[in-house]
């Protein structure tokens, strides 16, 4: 049986849970931070034939080193390809990407993302960055994981604008804008682990992290969020998956901080 760990964060937690996600032998395109240390905790533990693609480019990199960002040399050594922009998202276009790894500053009860405005587009409150490629690798991928802080001012009922579109109204409401992903399948907050129904498309809690309760959850949601009959707490990381997070991947708190 495997030892499980006790002293870890929130925040190491979210990582192991989406590296666990990833199949042996998957396609996944990378974004910078925490989707870097979970695509690396995966090809390093279970899935040493996970192909990591780049915006920048990169394909199917062997680095160990985590970079700072996706466009950094240290992934271009001993890598398949080193393209560009179009290669990067040419390939998610093409459908042949398994997973996507998104975020934003909103997400709504059907996986809608916002990484545009806070408040009316043409007069906001915030301007934000925009999409980037997270509009392609929403649309395009196979499914999606989806790694965000959890409060009230991130899970909206409603985004203020659409940068990713998740399932948008629920229901089939995806299906008929007929984009070639089949959209999100895990969100992994700072609170739980949250999946979406499989008819009407929208979010539910699956686990609670240690030390989190239901109560907190819904309490930092700003819908009546949906509880799983099954709900559970999420299983703990492995003392050696900590141990690889810690003394290989980012062994200067560069991403994770131990608070």
């Amino acid at each position: 049986m495997t030892e499980t760990s006790t002293d870890f964060t929130l925040q190491e937690l979210q990582v192991i849970a989406a590296a666990r996600e990833i199949k042996d032998g998957e396609r996944v395109i990378i974004g910078t931070g925490l989707p870097l240390l979970a695509a690396n905790l995966a090809k390093t533990t279970h899935a040493p034939n996970m192909v990591s693609i780049y915006e920048s480019g990169v394909i199917d990199s062997k680095s160990r080193i985590t970079p700072l960002s996706v466009a950094e040399a240290s992934l271009v050594a001993g890598s398949a390809m080193q393209g560009g922009l179009i290669e990067g998202l040419g390939i998610v276009h093409a459908g042949e990407v398994e997973v996507g790894f998104i975020g934003g500053a909103q997400i709504d009860k059907f996986g809608n993302l916002n990484a545009h405005v806070i408040g009316d587009y043409y007069n906001p409150t915030v301007r934000l960055a925009g999409s980037g490629g997270a509009n392609d690798i929403g649309s395009c991928c196979e499914r999606t994981i989806i790694i965000m802080p959890h409060n009230k001012k991130r899970f909206v009922e409603k985004v203020d604008f659409i940068t990713t579109p998740g399932y948008l109204t629920g229901m089939d409401s995806r299906d008929k804008m007929r984009f070639p992903g089949s959209g999100p399948s895990l969100v992994v907050s700072s609170l739980g682990l949250l999946r979406f129904d499989r008819t009407t498309k929208e979010m539910y809690l699956e686990t609670y992290h240690p030390g989190v309760t239901i109560e907190m959850v819904k309490e930092n949601t700003s819908w009546d969020m949906i509880i799983s009959d099954n709900v559970k707490e999420t299983e703990p990381p492995t003392i050696e998956e900590i141990r690889i997070l810690r003394e290989e991947l980012d062994p200067h708190g560069l991403f994770l901080k131990n608070e």
